[in-house]
């Protein structure tokens, strides 16, 4: 059984603020990616164009479910906190397992869609590849 103090919750904080900021950042980059894909409306390149929407569409999902289980790493973080403050040291520290698995889901996710981001480049490359080829 280990024995949890109200400070060790807290060390995750930092961190997960970070991760929200890398996040959003990631977010908003694909953002501006799909604005400028769907502004470039005249790319005789339809092939590649739908090869990058699928892409576009798995990474923003990816997104969405990496800061979802970030909110939840969070949301259990101050719950283990509470909880803490109020002696139920059993009940805190399942909610603090939970907020670390649930960032380990959330860092999981953020390495899929890396992955995910190298093959929308290449993708890309290979467009790029094709014009200069002809």
């Amino acid at each position: 059984m280990m024995n949890l103090s109200i400070t060790d919750p807290a060390f995750l904080f930092p961190g997960i603020s970070l991760l929200f900021l890398a996040y959003t950042n990631r977010y908003l980059a694909l953002a501006n990616i799909v604005r400028a894909l769907n502004s470039n409306t005249d790319d005789p390149d339809s092939a590649n164009r739908i090869e990058q929407i699928r892409s576009l569409h798995l990474r923003i999902t990816l997104i969405k479910f990496m800061q979802a289980f970030g909110v939840l790493a969070f949301l259990l973080c101050v719950l283990t906190m509470l909880l803490l403050t109020f002696g139920q040291q059993r009940v805190a520290e399942f909610l603090f397992v939970a907020s670390l698995l649930s960032m380990i889901t959330s860092l999981s996710l953020s390495l899929a869609e890396i992955m995910q981001s190298g093959k929308s480049l290449k993708i890309e490359l290979n467009r790029t590849h094709v014009k200069f080829k002809k």
